[in-house]
């Protein structure tokens, strides 16, 4: 417990400072501030919008996706892809962005589910929670919740939600298969699993894995496929779909993984 209580800590400070950085500052800001130390193995201060690589960040949501999205959520951006693009949302629903962030993911759920449906973004993070309700009252969304909370303990009811998403953020938790079981503890039955995630490389090596700065720069905390695979499948989820988008490091890649409760 100590051990996920580092983890999460380190991974607090690192992505507080992000949502400050993006508060009072926005993009240039940032992309001032990425020389200052290494993450994602490319001398990044966070995998964030400012990465002139386009592997993480804002740069991956196209015009369409963003639409009615504040561009300060989309800048903000801290993730590996866009998961609402491949989640398949529908009318009435209701949808779960762990680890939220700055709200970009939630707002654009929100469209799609409409005024019948509604999205609910999780974080642990104060500075994060302020940064994305002020998106959501900038962009005139209702239909929107922010919960403070840990992806390993969520604070929501068993099968309340029909949607799970999240964007590049399972892969900082400490205990990754204790989130994906309580992603299946408040999915429906029925209900879909459609995250993006870093995925390692089998052959990551040990220095990589054991490196805790990485942590905050989503690749030492990454599951192989494999791994991703066997806690999916432990949680019960059928119909598992692990595909590979982009390279974001010479041991990893980005994913789409997608799953359904049955």
């Amino acid at each position: 417990m100590a051990e996920l209580t580092d983890i999460r800590e380190t991974v607090r400070e690192r992505y507080a400072h992000a949502a400050k950085v993006a508060a009072q500052g926005g993009y240039d800001q940032a992309r001032a501030l990425e020389s200052e130390s290494g993450c994602c193995g490319s001398g990044q201060l966070i995998c964030s919008p400012a990465d002139e690589t386009g592997v993480f960040g804002g740069t991956l949501y196209d015009e369409a996706t963003g639409a009615d999205v504040p561009q300060a959520a989309i800048n903000a951006s801290l993730g590996c892809g866009v998961p609402t693009a491949v989640a398949d949302l529908h009318e009435g629903e209701t949808v779960l962005d762990l680890g939220s962030g700055a709200g970009a993911d939630v707002l654009i759920s929100a469209r799609r589910v409409g005024s019948t449906g509604r999205a609910i973004g999780l974080d642990m993070t104060d500075e994060m929670l302020e940064l994305a309700r002020a998106n959501a009252a900038e962009a005139g969304v209702e239909n929107v919740e922010f919960l403070k909370g840990y992806l390993e303990d969520m604070p929501l009811p068993d099968a309340s939600v029909d949607v799970v998403i999240s964007n590049c953020v399972i892969n900082l938790s400490g205990d990754k298969p204790r989130v994906i079981r309580e992603a299946a503890r408040v999915l429906r039955h029925g209900g879909r699993f459609a995250v993006s995630d870093v995925i390692a490389d089998p052959d990551m090596d040990d220095a990589t894995r054991a490196d805790m700065a990485a942590w905050t720069g989503c690749v030492a905390g990454a599951l192989t496929e494999t791994e991703f695979r066997a806690a999916l499948d432990a949680a019960g989820f059928e119909d598992i779909e692990i595909r590979e988008t982009h390279r974001v490091h010479e041991h990893a890649a980005a994913a789409i993984i997608r799953a359904r409760k049955p």
